[in-house]
């Protein structure tokens, strides 16, 4: 994701192009986990949503709805069904879109500050939306209050959710670890193994810990159990020379368990945390603020579709550790 115009090739990976992308930032993207339907979220205040067809090694993108906040959207997530989409950001409220149907977008969450996290939870049948006004808030849809509110140190920066496992990361480096089988009662807080502001979360598939990147270029590799705190680590990435850049999301392969990790130097990796080694490195887009041009600057979204080669994950080699 960029806005950012250059004279050189924005597309150096000739990734797939998304068609009729945002006017502005793109703050979230969201697949759908039933079908091939993608949806952004934007600064420009849209929430947008794709079909995405694949016939061989061709792939298109094919937009088919959209709806507006009255301000800035900053997180997406999907029912677990595939039918409804959920948006929160700076208008302080979440809009559920039964986009399937066809149906109009109605309000399901209110906060008292922007809403920066959101996650369906399919276990509980609950949303949970995470608010600079320093609350979580767990929501049955077909009610207009929430049925739980979960006080936070501090503003919500961060969050990710796969059952029973739920850790949320705050302002003035806080993680907090939920066990959702007893949501009401904080599982574990611990200050953050990075030294600057949490960026990003991702738990681990096996639900036994979670990965955190910050601001400054750093990632966090964090184990829940106390036995297993000699397993933790921390590694650099999204830098070059001098110059560090901030690790704006994480996310585990579903089938091989190693992850990517995308950063404002405009580039995005694989990793294989397990024997500590970048299995890959993609740019997306050619950096450059002194090529920036606001008037005409562009934003992309690029679908990549990954070698197993990229994602697979690899024996460590000796004992010297980061490859």
């Amino acid at each position: 994701m960029s806005n950012f115009l250059t004279s050189t090739n924005h597309n150096p990976n000739k990734s797939i192009e998304v068609n009729q992308p945002p006017t502005d930032s793109v703050s979230s993207l969201s697949f759908s986990p039933k079908a091939n339907f993608l949806v952004a979220t934007s600064w420009d205040n849209q929430v947008r949503c794709w079909e995405v067809a694949r016939n061989g090694v061709n792939v298109g993108t094919v937009p088919k709805a959209s709806i507006s906040h009255d301000h800035p959207v900053l997180c997406s997530t999907w029912k677990d069904d595939g039918t409804t989409v959920f948006s929160g950001g700076c208008d302080k409220q979440v809009k559920m879109w039964p986009l399937l149907s066809g149906g109009q977008p109605m309000t399901v969450a209110m906060h008292d500050a922007p809403i920066k996290e959101i996650a369906w939870i399919p276990e509980m049948s609950l949303l949970v939306t995470g608010s600079w006004d320093k609350t979580l808030r767990y929501w049955d849809t077909r009610q207009p209050n929430p049925v739980h509110t979960q006080q936070l140190p501090e503003r919500c920066y961060a969050m990710t959710v796969r059952h029973p496992l739920m850790v949320v990361g705050t302002a003035d480096r806080n993680l907090i670890v939920y066990n959702l089988q007893n949501p009401q009662v904080e599982f574990k807080r611990i200050v953050s193994p990075l030294k600057y502001q949490t960026r990003c979360l991702a738990a681990f598939p096996d639900q036994q810990g979670f990965l955190v990147g910050s601001i400054e270029g750093r990632v966090g590799v964090h184990h829940l159990d106390d036995g297993q705190q000699g397993k933790n680590f921390t590694f650099k990435c999204h830098r070059e020379g001098n110059e560090i850049y901030s690790v704006n999301s994480l996310n585990f392969h579903p089938i091989h368990h190693t992850f990517a990790t995308a950063g404002s130097d405009g580039a995005f990796n694989f990793w294989d945390k397990d024997s500590k080694q970048r299995l890959k490195v993609c740019y997306d887009w050619s950096k450059g603020a002194e090529n920036c041009n606001p008037a005409t600057a562009k934003t992309y979204i690029f679908l990549h579709l990954p070698q197993e080669s990229e994602v697979k994950g690899k024996p460590r080699i000796g004992t010297t550790g980061r490859k």
